[in-house]
């Protein structure tokens, strides 16, 4: 029988939110040996560091002991493991769902980074401004792009966006980011609905 795969976990972390949505999604989750792991910018993890120097989180140890990093390698391994179904294989689905991907990340690396900037003793307004106009931008782009999302299928890309707008509302609910981008609120609305995401929701503790 095939052993459990290690994966260094956090349930804040949104790119780890996207594995486990991945895992859920694809009938994986009974393979995955969870591992509670702290993944902090200025304090770097001797555990995690062991098997991935960069000390970031998601990091997958498989069976026979390579690890692979990054929720986007990581996600395509277990697509791959599960017989694919989130990547499509050719064709424009392709390149959306590839789109959205690199564009739910990219928003993801801005909000952490504004994150971590608001957090400092003195943050530079000129970074939470850019910061700012970026994620407003952003959610505008993907507020015009919302029948789209909607008729879709459910891909990496539109779980990438969900994991975004998630994190969004994790951390950043004053940003009231629903009244910027109405149609954006009602497919993400429905997307949540998926048991994949309820039960992935971020928590604290």
């Amino acid at each position: 029988m095939t052993g459990p795969l290690t994966l260094h976990w956090s349930p804040k972390s949104p790119y780890v939110r996207k594995v486990m949505v991945c895992a859920h999604e694809l009938g994986l989750v009974g393979r995955l040996h969870l591992v509670r792991s702290v993944a902090a910018m200025l304090k770097p993890n001797a555990e995690i560091m062991a098997v991935n120097p960069l000390s970031k989180i998601p990091t997958l140890v498989r069976e026979d002991g390579s690890v692979l990093f990054d929720s986007v390698v990581i996600c395509e391994y277990l697509d791959t493991l599960a017989g694919g179904s989130l990547f499509p294989a050719q064709g424009e689905a392709r390149w959306q769902a590839l789109r959205w991907h690199a564009f739910g990340d990219g928003l993801l690396d801005a909000l952490i980074l504004w994150r971590n900037e608001r957090e400092r003793t003195q943050p530079l307004q000129g970074l939470l401004d850019a910061f700012a106009l970026k994620v407003r931008s952003s959610l505008l782009l993907l507020d015009a792009e919302a029948a789209a999302l909607g008729a879709a299928p459910f891909s990496i890309g539109t779980l990438t966006v969900g994991c975004a707008l998630g994190y969004i509302d994790y951390r950043f609910d004053a940003l009231g980011w629903r009244n910027t981008a109405p149609q954006l609120a009602a497919w993400h609305a429905e997307l949540m609905q998926r048991p994949s995401f309820q039960a992935t929701e971020p928590i604290d503790g």
